[in-house]
């Protein structure tokens, strides 16, 4: 991109506005080497990016990243073999430890399986060296101070000298504090050339003996190392000196220990840089409200409701801007201080933006395109130097754009025309615009030239365009009006300052016609749009209701089905403990009617105790809540029953004959071989069974004769029958005290012997199944053993 382009719309200052976001020496560098670029996928990675900033910033506040400091010439230094200072190691400590930090950061919101475009491809890049980073920590502080623990023989000399210091001071404490301290200008203890002295009275030098180091200015004072001390400073000094050298050592130790990592930390620099700079666009983009756009597959541009980036955004007005898709080409016309210029630089300087990969103060859904170039001739550029008028300074600058553009390139033009004469301006307007047009590239233009409104309206894929006027403030709305040409309004303003009308009704008399009709075409343009606009807002308004009365309905559709599965859930669980307990109690029942069939000795089982026994069971099915059903109280109601119907006892869950009417709603019901009186209420009509072709009746008799065979043959069954018949069956079984029993179910296809299979593994009562011995049967028959 042109660097004329970047300057002319102040593309640096919104550099300067991401900048003071960042905390990294690195992360400035990369900001300032970054430059529009025309290739759409770097661009498309770029905006990525600062999508994936913005995200992070608004799930976890941002990415981690501390103030650092470049380190670039440091691993220059250990390259070449010197050896780094404390406070460089500590630096590129910070670096390591930053590294790790964001590596975990980055670890977590992959763990919380959040997606992110590029985050995830820069975290790969990071290199953690934990021994190297540790060995730093615990070696040198942040201030770069070197630590005890960096090594045994420095924890030894610190050791030394802080107890010889202990020892010179309360040497010198006691010299200050007794008999001697009427010798002593202060009773202070000092330093001078890295050794303690003491301040002493001029003329009291030769009391302590000595060396003196230094004296006030007045020279009544003297610093004297007394003779007492001197030994032990001599000692502490050889102990400075060691502990001197063995920093030294430590220092070019761990130099020497970062030269193998050196390119990797370089580059965890250069990510971090990369991260922080993310941190920096989408806290930019918080601030000004900004969205990622959409890259446009066509190169069109839509801008909605569209902000400059530099103005005060509680002030500035937003439009939108829109070309590509419709026109290529945008002609403004109007009055100065409309808004024209900025509208112009909006669309350059957000085009420029995105094509950084920075937010741009649009509203969603809005999309740019990607342009080789982009070229502006906007304001009074005159040149001095080559004495060039302000005409011939526009005039060279537009030379040179038509020179270089292309059908890739977006051209803005300011005052198309303007510095010479009106009639010639116009046609060089229109002709510049013609040979623009003729390459295909975008273009927009403002002019003061009436001329031009015409031309929106003759040239193809080109469109008239303004900023609107308030004629009753008298003041500019700044506002965008795409296909409406900006018109005079010096009549209406003239009427409103107090001009007289029959003035103001000449000079339209003086006016040609021509554009006295085109003045008034303009204004029902003008009045068609506000009516367009108040039909446009009404149907918006009903369009947000709907989505609004969409959203409501969908998400209580979502909840009724969520509350649905639910309560079925429970009414499962629910049911499945209802079963358990029937399963536990139906066991119970038929083990009682075992042990009383083991226990009656040889005569059969009353049917009276069959049917209670039957009656225990059907009772542990859970009778529906149908007290609040009128439709079945009504039927229940209208029931008529007659000698003769079959009916089914609830009470006992049998299913009888009515013989004759007791009483009022008593009945006498044959039961098997038992009548019984029963009340209406307990009883309801059922459809007479069909005569089975060979009806079996079997009584139930003691010990193992019960009319029960040994084994049962489904051979010729379909699935359904056989299975109900095997249900029954183990019943009978079980009832008649069987210990074992053959089904025969043969071969075929095998689905009735799994089916069976199936069954037996669930029936609690069964101990073991296996196929029959190949003499009896092999696997077309099973052999079931009950517990």
């Amino acid at each position: 991109m042109n660097e004329r382009i970047l300057k002319t719309l102040e593309f640096e200052q919104v550099k300067n506005q991401i900048q003071q976001y960042l905390t990294t020496e690195q992360g400035t560098e990369n900001l300032r080497q970054l430059t529009p670029s025309s290739d759409k996928e770097r661009v498309a990675s770029w905006l990525a990016e600062t999508a994936d900033g913005l995200k992070v910033q608004r799930l976890r506040g941002g990415i981690p990243v501390p103030k650092l400091n470049n380190i670039a010439p440091h691993m220059k230094r250990i390259e070449i073999g010197a050896n780094l200072n404390g406070l460089e190691l500590a630096e590129v400590s910070r670096v390591l430890s930053t590294t790790s930090e964001v590596v975990r950061f980055v670890e977590d919101l992959h763990d919380s399986e959040l997606e992110f475009e590029r985050l995830y491809f820069w975290h790969d890049q990071l290199v953690t060296l934990p021994e190297l980073s540790g060995q730093l920590r615990r070696s040198v502080e942040a201030d770069g101070s070197i630590r005890d623990e960096a090594s045994a023989e420095l924890r030894t000399i610190r050791s030394q000298i802080r107890r010889s210091e202990q020892n010179i001071r309360e040497q010198l404490d006691g010299l200050i504090r007794g008999k001697n301290a009427k010798y002593l200008s202060d009773a202070i203890v000092t330093m001078r050339n890295d050794r303690y002295v003491i301040p002493v009275k001029q003329e009291y030098r030769g009391v302590f003996g000595g060396v003196v180091h230094d004296q006030s200015a007045s020279g009544q004072t003297l610093f004297m190392e007394p003779k007492q001390i001197v030994e032990l400073n001599n000692r502490l000094r050889q102990q400075q000196i060691a502990e001197r050298n063995e920093i030294e050592r430590i220092l070019a130790e761990l130099s020497a220990s970062l030269v193998p990592y050196r390119k990797d930390i370089l580059h965890n620099a250069y990510v971090l840089g990369q991260f922080d700079l993310m941190n920096a666009k989408a806290r930019f983009g918080k601030e000004l409200k900004a969205i990622v756009p959409a890259i446009n597959d066509e190169n069109q541009v839509f801008f909605k409701q569209a902000r400059h980036p530099l103005i005060d955004q509680e002030m500035v007005v937003a439009n939108d801007i829109m070309i590509g898709e419709d026109y290529q080409a945008i002609v403004i016309t109007g009055p100065n201080t409309g808004g024209k210029t900025i509208t112009l630089k909006t669309l350059g300087l957000l085009q420029l933006m995105g094509q950084t990969g920075f937010p741009l103060p649009v509203d969603e859904d809005s999309q740019m395109g990607i342009f080789s170039e982009v070229f502006a001739d906007i304001g009074d550029e005159q040149s001095i130097e080559q004495s060039l008028s302000t005409f011939s300074s526009h005039m060279a600058n537009i030379v040179n754009i038509l020179d270089k553009f292309d059908e890739h390139s977006l051209v803005l033009f300011d005052e198309l025309g303007a510095g010479t004469d009106p009639q010639e301006g116009a046609a060089l307007a229109i002709a510049i615009l013609d040979a623009v047009g003729a390459k295909s590239a975008y273009v927009m233009a403002t002019t003061h030239y009436p001329e031009l409104k015409i031309y929106g309206y003759n040239r193809p894929n080109t469109i008239n365009a303004s900023m609107e006027f308030d004629v009753d403030t008298l003041s500019p709305t700044y506002r965008l009006l795409i296909g409406v040409p900006g018109r005079s309004n010096a009549f209406e303003i003239s009427r409103r300052l107090g001009l007289a009308n029959q003035i103001i009704d000449s000079a339209k008399q003086i006016i040609d016609e021509e554009s006295q009709d085109l003045n008034e075409m303009i204004s029902d343009l003008e009045n068609q749009r506000k009516a367009t606009e108040t039909e446009y807002l009404e149907v918006r308004y009903y369009v947000e209701e709907s989505e609004k009365l969409y959203r409501d309905l969908k998400n209580a559709y979502s909840y009724f089905f969520d509350e649905r599965e639910k309560e079925m859930e429970n009414a499962r669980q629910k049911a499945n403990k209802i079963v358990n307990e029937a399963e536990e109690q139906s066991e119970k029942i038929i083990k009682e009617i075992r042990q009383m069939q083991l226990s009656g000795g040889q005569g059969n089982i009353k049917e009276h105790e069959l049917i209670d026994a039957k009656s225990q069971l059907t009772n542990l099915k859970q009778a529906e809540q149908l007290k609040k059903n009128k439709v079945l109280q009504k039927a229940k109601a209208k029931k008529q029953f007659k000698a003769g119907d079959e009916v089914i006892v609830e009470t006992y869950g049998q299913r009888g004959t009515l013989i004759d009417k007791v009483s009022n709603k008593d009945w006498q019901v044959q039961i098997g071989i038992l009548k019984m009186t029963i009340s209406e209420d307990d009883m309801t009509q059922v459809a007479p069974l069909e005569e089975p072709k060979a009806r079996q009746v079997s009584g139930v008799k003691r010990g193992n004769t019960a009319g029960v065979k040994m084994e049962l043959d489904l051979r010729g069954k379909r699935y359904e029958e056989a299975l109900a018949e095997v249900d029954q069956y183990i019943d009978a079984a079980l009832l008649a005290g069987y210990a074992q029993v053959r089904i025969i179910h043969g071969k075929g296809t095998g689905a009735l012997r799994q089916g069976i299979t199936d069954y037996l593994k669930n029936n609690r009562q069964v101990k073991s199944f296996e196929f029959a011995p190949a003499n009896q049967g092999g696997n077309g028959a099973t052999v079931v053993t009950f517990k």
